[in-house]
């Protein structure tokens, strides 16, 4: 059953989840007090409406406690996104995902209610710089403040040619591996005796920490 959303401020960022929302075939309420912006996704969005999202009579007007999923994505006015948040949940919205700018914005937003906070620049940015300081890092997915996901491409010959068991990698490293892709074909929760080869992708599971060092072992770099 397909779920509904709302964002709200239709910056950078809530366009472009608006848009990815909709081509995923996802109904979409799209709100900005900018008549020009909310102009342009007239014929994109389910439904596009200009409001304040500081005013809390029109966004109970919207009924957005009757939607799955409400997004604060407005930009760099922070008291407003504040605001917005503290209203939503106020009126009863079950989900509200709210963009931050920093660390302390973040914070403001968890206090007040919010029940997820994103810094899409911050995760982006972390993506990059792990891919530039551990290229074998194909994806890096941050869990919570201690546990990741990583997707680790095997390049250190020592670890070819034995079984995921011969390896014990939950004993040795702390690490669950989750999935195996090799040539295209994706293994979920692979058997003991999968072999690895040169070029195999291991997804793994733990604490931050054991998966970036088991991405150096893995990709042949000295500790």
């Amino acid at each position: 059953m397909a779920e509904t959303y709302a964002v709200v401020g239709l910056g950078r960022f809530g366009s472009s989840l608006l848009e990815s929302l909709i081509s995923d075939g996802q109904e979409v309420l799209a709100i900005d007090n900018n008549t020009e912006m909310i102009q342009n996704y007239m014929g994109l969005a389910t439904h596009a409406v200009i409001a304040d999202a500081q005013d809390e009579e029109s966004l109970r007007e919207l009924d957005l406690a009757s939607f799955d999923h409400v997004i604060v994505a407005i930009g760099h006015n922070q008291q407003a996104s504040i605001l917005a948040t503290i209203i939503l949940k106020d009126i009863g919205c079950k989900h509200v995902i709210a963009k931050a700018e920093n660390n302390l914005h973040a914070r403001v937003l968890n206090k007040v209610g919010a029940d997820e906070v994103v810094r899409p620049e911050h995760e982006m940015a972390q993506q990059v710089a792990n891919r530039l300081v551990s290229p074998n890092l194909l994806n890096y997915i941050s869990l919570s403040d201690d546990y990741s996901i990583g997707e680790i491409k095997i390049t250190n010959f020592s670890f070819i040619n034995q079984s995921l068991a011969d390896l014990d990698i939950r004993s040795k490293y702390g690490l669950n591996v989750i999935a195996v892709k090799a040539h295209d074909q994706l293994s979920v929760s692979p058997e003991a005796d999968y072999v690895l080869n040169i070029g195999d992708v291991l997804t793994v599971i733990g604490t931050s920490e054991d998966v970036q060092k088991f991405d150096r072992l893995v990709s042949g770099i000295k500790q």
